[in-house]
């Protein structure tokens, strides 16, 4: 006598034993009894999904039985056998699995039958997913681009770059569908030369969020993506270059930093946007011919340029380099007093702390820090003045002004750390607190948080989260919808701050800029 004769007349207490028992042991003799509940259910919920659960736990134990089940002709059974032959990854299931996407036309049970053989991956079938790259379901084609990467298919490239080529076309430049993005992906995973230096050459994609997922995704693949890099640093556009140099800085190769050095010796950066792209990237790495680079650009007068400077300097200085920074601010002309300025606003407590020790330089560091409006610089750097000890240190952080508190609050948000320390220090001298964010995400945290801000200044082209998805998301929220959002950006194309516009920006600052065409285009925005 079978465990599920008479189920259904069992009361619910012994249903459920009995299915517990079945589940336990995955007896295949029990299939022909779950079947027929399969197809006649008691009607109680719990207890039919018990069957599905159980049914699904015998089936993960007799891959033969999927197999077969994968050709039965009752449809819920082989909807089930589909989900088991991929969730127990059934080598015998691959070959039906291949035939049924061959004959199914209903693009539902298709990425069942798909989503089954990629977590099967048969060695031979990179074919099934290849007749599906074009399919009108996108559901189903990004699962056949997943699968071109995971294959490293070669007769797919031409299929995954002209979904990217899509989405660069004017009349849908503002859509980014999962195709594309599982089409950067795949040509990311196959990582040949063709498929690297294709998206390369879209590191500027008109689309802003095709353009982070090429970003993120040559980030990923690393070391090898720098030579097709390289080529931007003479040959493409402003906004190229800066994007490469972006990404080799994500990267963090000392390849890279090579390229960087050599790229300034050929005068390649002498844009001021790129230029301070190449120092921000060079300090994020860190080698020392780098350094040594670094140390040159504390000639710069621009002040963004030299805070990313300083800030490179912050996170690798040697005790030689060192020297030759202190040796730059003993001389006490305008040059010294940029350099102090800039350990100031760029929060470089570790560097200052080495600098302080000569008393020449620590009161040019001093005289810098006393003209700062930042309650949090100005609570920072008195830490670490009493962290040193000394009576002249004690005697600073006494003599430090307190600044009064602000009335009013600013949501600057920008993935350079040297940005967001000149918006900080433009932001506290017009007497806004400034709230920081390194990304989108960070930024709408604070919204989330309950956190009301008067302007909101952010860039475009950010990971995790770019400023136009950002400024969608704040229009969305509530007391958001008005806000004053500025972008500010090196992008000269009109489609994107078109775009931006449509998407709720309210003005746009072209990088580089001066501080006082910030401080100007602020006080515009609010009213004075």
């Amino acid at each position: 006598m079978g465990k599920l004769d008479g189920f259904h007349h069992k009361d619910f207490l012994e249903q459920v034993t009995t299915l517990n028992e079945i589940a336990g042991s995955k007896d295949s003799d029990a299939l022909p009894g779950l079947l027929e509940l399969l197809e006649k259910p008691t009607g109680d919920t719990g207890v039919d999904y018990m069957v599905v659960n159980t049914l699904n736990a015998v089936l993960g134990a007799n891959e033969d039985v999927v197999a077969r089940g994968l050709r039965s002709r009752n449809g819920a059974f082989r909807t089930l056998c589909i989900r088991a032959a991929g969730e127990y990854a059934f080598p015998e299931a691959a070959e039906p699995l291949a035939e049924m996407a061959e004959a199914e036309t209903d693009p539902d049970i298709l990425v069942e039958i798909l989503a089954a053989l990629a977590k099967i991956r048969p060695v031979d079938g990179a074919g099934v997913f290849r007749a599906f790259l074009g399919h009108d379901d996108p559901m189903l084609a990004a699962l056949a681009m997943e699968m071109a990467g995971a294959y490293a298919d070669p007769h797919a490239v031409v299929f995954l770059k002209a979904a990217v080529e899509a989405t660069d076309e004017e009349r849908t430049y503002e859509q980014c569908d999962i195709t594309t993005w599982k089409a950067i992906d795949a040509l990311a995973s196959m990582a040949t030369p063709e498929t690297l230096e294709f998206l390369a050459a879209n590191v500027h994609h008109i689309n802003p969020t095709a353009r982070r997922l090429i970003t993120d995704a040559l980030v990923r693949v690393g070391e090898p993506v720098i030579p097709h890099l390289e080529r931007h640093y003479s040959q493409g556009n402003v906004d190229q270059r800066i994007l490469a140099c972006n990404i080799v800085g994500f990267i963090g190769s000392r390849k890279g930093a090579d390229a960087l050095v050599q790229g300034f010796d050929k005068g390649n950066f002498t844009d001021p946007n790129v230029r301070y792209a190449a120092y921000e990237a060079l300090g994020r790495i860190g080698t020392l011919k780098g350094l040594v680079c670094l140390v040159d650009g504390l000639s710069e007068n621009d002040e963004l340029i030299l805070m990313a400077v300083v800030t490179g300097l912050e996170r690798h200085a040697a005790p030689g380099i060192l020297k030759t920074v202190s040796d730059c601010i003993a001389v006490g002309d305008e040059r010294s007093a940029r350099i102090a300025h800039a350990v100031i606003a760029s929060r470089a407590l570790r560097l200052f702390q080495e600098l302080y020790q000569n008393e020449t330089v620590g009161a040019a560091l001093i005289r810098a820090l006393k003209k700062s409006q930042d309650a949090d610089i100005l609570a920072d750097f008195a830490a670490r003045l009493q962290d040193i000890g000394s009576e002249r240190a004690k005697a600073d952080a006494a003599d430090l002004p307190t600044v009064q508190a602000a009335t009013r609050k600013a949501l600057a948000v920008d993935d350079s750390k040297s940005m967001l320390a000149l918006y900080r220090s433009i932001l506290t001298g017009l007497g806004f607190e400034a709230l920081m964010a390194a990304n989108g995400q960070e930024a709408y945290a604070f919204v989330e948080a309950g956190e009301f801000v008067d302007i909101v200044i952010t860039d475009m082209n950010m990971p995790v989260m770019d400023g136009m998805e950002l400024v969608g998301k704040l229009r969305g929220a509530l007391g958001y919808e008005e806000v004053p959002i500025l972008m500010v950006t090196t992008e000269s194309e009109g489609s994107q701050r078109s775009m931006a516009t449509k998407t709720g920006v309210t003005s746009f600052l072209t990088k580089p800029f001066k501080p006082d065409a910030l401080k100007a285009k602020i006080l515009e925005m609010l009213g004075g």
